[in-house]
């Protein structure tokens, strides 16, 4: 194949049906433009630069960023993006291949023709130009994601309806917005967020989208079946009915609108594909031989990145290793809890940090002010939910909390000890608690476990000693 490297900027690259414009920065299929992003333009111009050639990930990555550092995650949702626009793989036609190990490879016969005319591209029809999104500019990076963000990227256009489900802290909304930045040109109308936090009022969701998307509140659900985007609905968990039939109504009326939900609980809407957050990943003890292996493990990595951001110079030593890797664990890996206790490393120190981790919620109660209040400090995160559960599953819930490891469904009849509940609604009210992140059920063999996260058994055992005390006073 000949070389393209000394292509200038007026050439027309074809290849298969498609025109490469390249001074126009245009790819047409026929006399159709493909709707291609910038950076995936300037990956698909090195490409067919190097046609027949293997291009690795870190020459693209520096090519195409010359000014930032990226994970590979963008290149790799590019690459996606150029596969989808060209069909690759269907109806035999290959045009970019990945090379295990060493990078990408653009594969399909390349030719150069003359220079023509500018193509004049009918104009869209007249209006303002409006904002394609609403994302807050991210700070910092998204540590220990990458799987989950890459799992919900290659989904989310397909499966259309997806909700992200976890406990308080554990990085739902960080890994939400990471998604709807890397899909931001995959969508026509742009991508969403409608944080739902601070409503009080569920009769007030639809007003509160429309106000969001600066839509007509009586036409809003009209004039967005017509929009191709991702709408992320943020923190829908006090207000799941009507989110629910919101979904419901979107999905059904709006057939090129992704939603992306994320909650302590499901929404158990019809077409709703829920992907549990998985806590970040802490070292095993086994691990403990060296920084490297350590700093292999994103929540080590999460504590060592804030906790460098806090203290100038911190650096993470071989004597650290067994605090840092407790103090992660104590926490559950939770990002939030992380975050919080590495926010403390000046005052305190790694000793002082550990040491501290009996008392977690003192220790964790310097929050974010920039946060919503129930998103400040892990305790705020956790009183916010407790506060929503019946009484009966307050109750449980403290009663549960004398478990260390996994219970069955029997174990946990003994020690609530409640004769108005029989084993039947025990279980319900175990699965309703699951469902709201505040246990987590395991199968094994055939028998259903539940298990407390550390930091929520804390917080049950502290509402549990409450209530006990006045007991204790007035005998």
């Amino acid at each position: 194949m000949n070389s393209l490297r000394d292509i200038h900027s007026e050439t027309v690259l074809r290849f298969g049906p498609y025109a490469f414009h390249l001074n126009q920065r245009l790819v047409l299929e026929g006399d159709q433009p493909l709707r291609l992003g910038g950076r995936a333009l300037d990956i698909l111009q090195v490409l067919v630069e190097h046609a027949g050639s293997v291009v690795s990930k870190d020459e693209l990555i520096a090519r195409v960023w010359p000014r930032s550092v990226v994970e590979e995650i963008n290149l790799r949702v590019h690459i996606a993006a150029l596969r989808r626009a060209f069909r690759d793989g269907q109806n035999g036609h290959c045009y970019i291949v990945n090379i295990p190990q060493r990078g990408y490879s653009f594969v399909a016969p390349v030719r150069q023709a003359s220079p023509l005319t500018p193509i004049a591209l009918e104009s869209p029809p007249s209006h303002p130009q409006k904002p394609r999104h609403n994302l807050p500019a991210r700070l910092t990076p998204v540590t220990g994601r990458d799987a989950v963000v890459g799992s919900l990227v290659r989904q989310l256009p397909v499966q259309r309806c997806m909700s992200l489900v976890g406990p308080c802290g554990i990085g739902k909304t960080t890994v939400a917005l990471r998604v709807g930045e890397l899909l931001l040109q995959h969508y026509r109308d742009g991508v969403w967020r409608v944080d739902l936090a601070m409503l009080d009022d569920p009769a007030q969701v639809v007003d509160h989208l429309a106000r969001t998307l600066e839509l007509d509140t009586g036409t809003a659900l009209e004039s967005l079946g017509q929009w191709h985007a991702l709408l992320i609905l943020d923190n829908c968990e006090h207000v799941l009915e009507r989110c629910r039939a919101l979904v419901e109504t979107l999905m059904a009326s709006a057939p090129r609108l992704s939603i992306l939900v994320t909650s302590r609980e499901p929404l158990l809407a019809t077409g709703e594909t829920r992907l549990p957050l998985p806590p970040l990943v802490v070292p095993p003890r086994s691990a403990l031989r060296s920084v490297d292996e350590v700093m292999g493990y994103s929540a080590v990595q999460l504590f060592v990145s804030r906790a460098r951001a806090r203290q100038q110079g911190f650096a993470l030593r071989e004597q650290d290793l067994k605090a840092v890797r407790e103090i992660c664990r104590r926490l559950d890996g939770l990002p939030l809890a992380i975050e919080l206790a590495a926010s403390q490393i000046d005052a305190l120190a790694l000793v002082g940090l550990q040491a501290q981790l009996d008392n977690c919620f003192q220790l964790l109660t310097q929050g974010r002010r920039t946060a919503v209040p129930r998103h400040q400090t892990l305790k705020a995160a956790l009183d916010w939910s407790y506060e929503r559960l019946s009484p009966v599953e307050q109750t449980v819930l403290q009663r549960l909390a004398v478990f260390k490891s996994a219970f069955t469904l029997e174990a946990a009849m003994g020690v609530v000890d409640c004769a108005a509940l029989s084993t039947a609604n025990l279980g319900k009210v175990l699965q309703s608690l699951a469902l709201k992140s505040l246990l987590s059920l395991e199968q094994a063999n055939g028998v259903s476990r539940y298990r407390f996260l550390n930091t929520t058994r804390g917080y049950a055992l502290e509402k549990l000693e409450c209530r006990s005390e006045p007991a204790r006073d007035g005998r």
